[in-house]
């Protein structure tokens, strides 16, 4: 299955056959509110399942930072109780740019599920597209999905600090938290000393559909990325990250790593350095 699957694919798929329709994930949620779960209420895709970003998608925060990964055994309980299947596909949305889906469609990757995308536009494009809406909640039969962990590469801060030096470490991050001009949320400013700034905003175009493969293959050679070289990513909680990872799959470089803790584990330790201004450092 493609990372990206179209309004219009989605709407066929849904309309398919119920055995081989695939889980719908609604996934909306914003830093200040307010509640995606609100949003969801008010309208969704006829029978998506909401999936809180916070209770589902990560783990407790803490030690490990804001957003880590969740216990596989939890994530397992949730993702059965949304119907999730082994043998069913699954398509993620969210209402804005994209990165909340990739986080969805890079956990369900990481948990051994190959057949996830993510809506390309999210739900903007599939109202836009004058798709029908429900306001009935899901309902889904428990699924039946094994949570494997190791489907996609994960890195730790010892092995992030090492990328930054012999491959290519991205930070997804906005520019002024990168260059340390603004830190809002996390314990010290900077970046990890290495690391290319690359605002995982510019994979979107403006009505939130992502770019063509060849624009992010070109902003990703932009940033000194060469065949072969080892790449990943992170940012502030390992969630917009994710979206440089499905960017980086649709750019033809699959399998680059997640520094799921991101900066906000990252900067928790004072032993580990943080460089400040544009250059890498």
């Amino acid at each position: 299955m493609r990372p990206l699957i179209s309004t219009t694919d989605l709407a066929a798929a849904l309309a398919g056959p119920a055995g081989d329709r695939p889980v719908v994930l609604d996934v909306r949620w914003r830093l200040a509110g307010p509640p995606g779960a609100d949003s969801y209420r008010e309208g969704h895709v006829p029978g998506a399942v909401f999936t809180d970003l916070d209770r589902v998608l990560a783990g407790e925060p803490g030690e490990g930072g804001r957003h880590p990964l969740p216990d596989p055994a939890d994530l397992q309980r949730d993702l059965r109780a949304a119907g999730v299947r082994a043998s069913a596909p699954v398509v993620a949305y969210d209402d804005a740019d994209g990165s909340v889906a990739a986080r969805a469609w890079w956990l369900l990757r990481w948990a051994g599920h190959d057949e996830v995308a993510v809506l390309d536009g999210g739900y903007a494009a599939w109202t836009s597209g004058g798709h029908p809406v429900s306001t009935e909640p899901a309902r889904p039969e428990p699924g039946d999905i094994t949570v494997r962990p190791g489907g996609m590469p994960v890195l730790d801060a010892d092995e992030a600090a090492a990328l930054a030096r012999d491959g290519l470490l991205l930070d997804a991050r906005a520019t002024p938290r990168y260059t340390g001009e603004t830190e809002p949320v996390d314990p010290r400013a900077g970046h990890i000393p290495g690391a290319v700034n690359a605002p995982f905003s510019a994979h979107t175009a403006d009505d939130g559909h992502w770019r063509a493969p060849e624009e992010l293959a070109a902003r990703f050679a932009d940033l000194g990325l060469r065949p072969g070289e080892p790449v990943a990513a992170y940012c502030g909680s390992g969630v917009t990250a994710s979206s440089v990872v499905l960017a980086l799959e649709l750019a033809g470089h699959p399998g680059a790593g997640l520094y799921a803790g991101s900066w906000s584990h990252w900067s928790r330790d004072p032993e580990r350095p943080a460089a400040t201004g544009t250059l890498p450092g």
